[in-house]
């Protein structure tokens, strides 16, 4: 032989080479992991799958049998990113080199969009989206707080949308990763503390736009249960106007960006105010209204005060005492002419009967009627001074004299024209008044004001 020659050595055949290969290759790598998007997907009557799975870069042919595919939990399509667990070989038929698929699960979006389907029926079921139990937004809060990104452009919406409309809100941060590791837990985190705190009176949770692998930290359960926790008035600002996540499901309000949730949230500086000046327009007339009725009412008050004033009915009794006075002096008088006018007329029936008997019986005629006259009179006289004493007692019984030798004063301003003090409030600190006791009078310097009722 010549050396060198093809007889002299290991020569393999095409189907030894690929079984060889075959053996290397799958006792070499074991199962793997595998992501890509899949194309060229076939379905054959046995109830194989074979699909071609690709990337930017390079493809690879993929087999999955028929046992393997039962098991998947959705249809694969062309185009879908899947993640697949797999062994390397070759199809020996035609020395290609494959992957023989033992498990598929969709990957990227798909699989987010599955799990998010999934939690949000079961979240529904619980009732976490109930709107019955979805709480108003306040009118007029004094306080917004935001969970967000301190960095992020959500936040410089928010900020510059309040300042616009209402300048004078307040303005909470509870800054947060809003995507990445740890942004769940750290998003509810924030929101149990501004439930905790009450620093606020309607809280804004929330991010700008991106992907829906971006936005997945609202997508989680454990935001989702602080929100629906959350006894503050809650919105929920994720994204876009067509991005929708589980918080905006759980959420009291849900607005489509940031800058709609800032001024959901805020009330309107120019509507505001042009409210306020109509309800003061309002208030100044009914107030103008009011005390016009007041005033009515207290000069109708004062009206029946001055009518049933102690001094009122005194000066009554006193112009009542005057009358009987003189009523009294004319039947006195009226009774002595009379009587003069009788002793006239016996003194002429006298002269006219000269007779001594006739005197005499006149004279004691006279004597009698004198008695009976002075009788007359010191009755008389004793009942008109019983009805003096009688009118003076209760005449005594109404008089403010009478009121201040019980102890009680007369207070009147230390002034040229004097006034009655009724109230504490008819003075002031500092004032003088005089003060009318039983006996004298007393200079007095008010020193304090006290309202008692």
């Amino acid at each position: 032989m010549i050396k060198g020659s093809p007889l002299d050595r290991d020569i393999y055949s095409v189907s030894r080479l690929t079984a060889e290969a075959r053996i290397l290759l799958e006792s070499g790598f074991g199962s793997i992991w595998v992501k890509g998007e899949l194309s060229n997907v076939a379905r054959p009557s046995s109830g194989h799958i074979y699909f071609t799975l690709k990337d930017g870069e390079s493809q690879v042919r993929c087999a999955m049998f028929r046992q393997r595919g039962y098991r998947l939990a959705f249809r694969p399509e062309e185009g879908i990113q899947v993640l697949v667990r797999a062994k390397v070989s070759i199809y020996q038929a035609r020395g290609d080199f494959q992957l023989i698929i033992e498990h598929m699960e969709e990957a990227g979006d798909g699989l987010l969009r599955r799990a998010f389907e999934e939690l949000k029926q079961r979240l529904e079921k619980e009732g976490l989206f109930d709107p019955g139990r979805k709480a108003p937004l306040p009118g007029f809060p004094a306080a917004v707080g935001v969970v967000t990104s301190p960095t992020g452009a959500a936040i410089r919406d928010i900020l510059t949308t309040l300042e616009r409309r209402f300048p004078a809100l307040s303005v909470v941060l509870y800054p947060v990763p809003v995507q990445g590791e740890g942004a769940a837990e750290a998003i509810a985190d924030a929101i149990a503390t501004a439930d905790q705190r009450r620093e606020c009176d309607v809280l804004i949770v929330g991010r700008g736009g991106g992907s829906l692998e971006d936005l997945w930290a609202f997508n989680e359960e454990v935001v989702a249960r602080a929100i629906f926790d959350c006894t503050i008035p809650l919105v929920a600002a994720v994204g876009h106007e067509v991005d929708f996540t589980i918080a905006d499901f759980v959420a009291d309000h849900r607005a489509a960006t940031p800058t709609a949730a800032a001024e959901l949230v805020s009330p309107n500086r120019d509507e505001w105010l042009s409210a306020l000046n109509e309800t003061e327009t309002r208030l100044s007339r009914q107030m103008k209204l009011q005390l016009q009725q007041h005033s009515q009412a207290l000069a109708w008050l004062q009206g029946r005060l001055e009518n049933a004033h102690p001094g009122r009915r005194l000066l009554e009794r006193i112009q009542r005492l005057d009358e009987l006075e003189q009523r009294l002096r004319f039947a006195w008088r009226s009774r002595f002419k009379a009587l003069d006018a009788r002793m006239e007329h016996g003194l002429i029936r006298l002269q006219r009967h000269d007779p001594r008997m006739q005197i005499e019986h006149l004279e004691v005629q006279r004597r009698h009627l004198s008695h009976r006259l002075s009788v007359a009179l010191n009755r008389s006289f004793k009942d008109k001074i019983r009805q003096l004493k009688s009118v003076g007692r209760a005449l005594d019984a109404v008089s403010p004299l009478a009121t201040l030798e019980r102890g009680y004063a007369i207070v009147q301003t230390d002034s040229d024209q004097p006034n009655m003090v009724h109230r504490w409030d008819d003075v002031e600190v500092g004032d003088r008044v005089t003060t009318r006791l039983s006996k004298g009078l007393l200079k007095c310097l008010v020193e304090a004001r006290e309202k008692k009722r």
